[in-house]
């Protein structure tokens, strides 16, 4: 069960998406919320002025207004927080891009669930790279919101999207406690028969599912793979689902995060709750 959950509040995007659907999971859970946001300290702060404590003074200062900037954005949420009558932490911080989304993943890894928004490609804002970061370093699952959710969250009908590989597997366990409580279970396959050997079919995670006392349901389809994000995206809305589980796919070269093209497709048109693990 989740009863520990962090959530990224961010303070440069809409934040009403995050606010609502991790008050209201933790009100349903009676979890406990860690609220944090990052007010982001510009790189260029230490190198405003020359001398050891110039450069310092001036740095102190940006923190201080980038620790305003996080605290203004938590207010929002503890006040929801206290109208739902919640537990919760709110954790403001400020910090240099780079110190903070390693933090986060790091705060991240001691949570039984992550809760962060969808990343806007169109948005050009330090707190889109916040949730890759976190899927990269949780090692846990990350529930991603759409910028277009609103209202309370529910996950009464979910899609696992399932290829037989360890990533799918790894989410698939995580959102254990979700699948526990779900009216419906919908097993999403696409190309299963060019993708998962028959160890780890449908029709076997199915069985393994029911053993748990999980009833399930398995749609089969085939499409390109470039068509694949937007064939499990028009089956949710087909089959009406609240939430998806699926691997989040990705690798690091160069110190870089790079995911894989169904994974970053799905974080760029995400229309559907989805619960990720890498």
């Amino acid at each position: 069960m989740y009863k520990d959950i962090l959530v990224h509040i961010p303070t440069e995007r809409p934040m009403r998406p995050v606010i609502d659907g991790s008050i209201s999971l933790a009100a349903g859970l009676n979890a406990h919320l860690d609220a944090v946001a990052v007010g982001y300290v510009a790189t260029s702060a230490a190198y405003v002025m020359e001398g050891g404590a110039a450069v310092a003074a001036v740095f102190e200062m940006e923190r201080e207004s980038a620790v305003e900037r996080a605290e203004a954005a938590l207010a929002v949420f503890k006040c929801e927080a206290v109208n739902a009558g919640i537990s919760y932490t709110c954790h403001p911080l400020g910090a240099m891009p780079g110190d903070a989304v390693g933090l986060l993943g790091e705060m991240a890894r001691l949570h039984d669930l992550s809760i962060v928004l969808q990343p806007d490609p169109a948005q050009g804002s330090l707190d889109n790279d916040v949730p890759r970061e976190i899927l990269f370093q949780a090692g846990g699952p990350v529930l991603f919101l759409p910028y277009t959710f609103h209202g309370a969250f529910k996950a009464k009908r979910i899609g696992i999207c399932w290829d037989g590989s360890r990533l799918a597997a790894r989410a698939m366990r995580d959102a254990a406690p979700f699948l526990a409580r779900a009216e419906e279970i919908v097993i999403i396959a696409i190309n299963e028969t060019e993708t998962a050997p028959d160890e780890v079919s449908t029709r076997n995670l199915a069985r393994h599912l029911g053993r748990r006392g999980l009833s399930t349901r398995t749609v089969n389809l085939s499409a390109a793979r470039s068509d694949i994000q937007p064939t499990m995206l028009s089956l949710a809305a087909d089959e009406s689902l609240d939430l998806l589980v699926m691997g989040g796919y990705g690798h690091s070269r160069l110190q870089e995060r790079f995911l894989g093209g169904v994974t970053r497709a799905m974080l760029e048109a995400m229309t559907v709750p989805t619960l990720m693990s890498h």
